[in-house]
């Protein structure tokens, strides 16, 4: 069981990796500062976050329920950074479209936004999960699940986790290899070889 993120990190699908069937948490109240709502790329100058903002109030606290504002003009800022940190990666016309026609589809809802975009992101990868989502939030759910929320966040080092461990790969910038970033790094630069670099990303593969 599993939060959604947006452009999720490696170290996030290492954890999807390693099981069948996949339990998204959809009843949970929505956590400020994590991953649900922002993901990290590598420009030429830094690594940057990109972080979606939302519209909350005590009657929307449901992560279902938080819708994305689109007062602010993230999305073509969103666009910009990828395009310009990307656009010289191999694969970044191969499968830009693909997110460029979720993203400005302007989904009402983060979760809506974030299914999608983890949707097509194992389609492009061809990785066959089996999703579903949580029907109500447990706290403590049942010995047979594996309870991987609020696991992965920007303000948790990796390490702890026992999750990931850093396979180096060819990226855009910088002499020094960047990890665990969100997805579309790894995609733009190696195409159909990230499911292999994520294998290879599992600790005990």
């Amino acid at each position: 069981m599993i939060e959604l993120h947006y452009l999720p990190c490696l170290e996030y699908f290492v954890a999807l990796l390693k099981h069948e069937n996949v339990v998204i948490e959809k009843h949970e109240n929505y956590n400020k500062q994590s991953y649900r709502n922002r993901c990290r790329i590598l420009t030429a100058n830094k690594i940057m976050d990109l972080s979606i903002p939302i519209r909350i109030n005590q009657h929307n606290r449901l992560i279902q329920d938080v819708e994305i504002d689109y007062s602010q003009n993230w999305l073509t800022q969103h666009w910009n950074a990828m395009a310009s940190a990307y656009g010289n990666a191999p694969y970044f016309e191969h499968f830009a479209e693909y997110f460029h026609r979720i993203l400005f589809k302007k989904m009402r809802f983060l979760f809506d936004l974030n299914w999608e975009l983890l949707a097509i992101i194992l389609d492009l990868m061809k990785i066959s999960k089996d999703l579903k989502t949580t029907e109500v939030y447990h706290p403590a759910p049942d010995n047979s699940t594996v309870d991987l929320r609020d696991w992965i966040h920007p303000k948790k080092r990796y390490k702890k986790n026992n999750l990931y461990e850093p396979c180096n790969y060819n990226q855009v910038f910088g002499k020094n290899f960047a990890i665990n970033l969100s997805i579309i790094d790894l995609l733009f630069c190696q195409g159909l070889e990230a499911e292999d670099i994520i294998l290879q990303s599992t600790i005990g593969h």
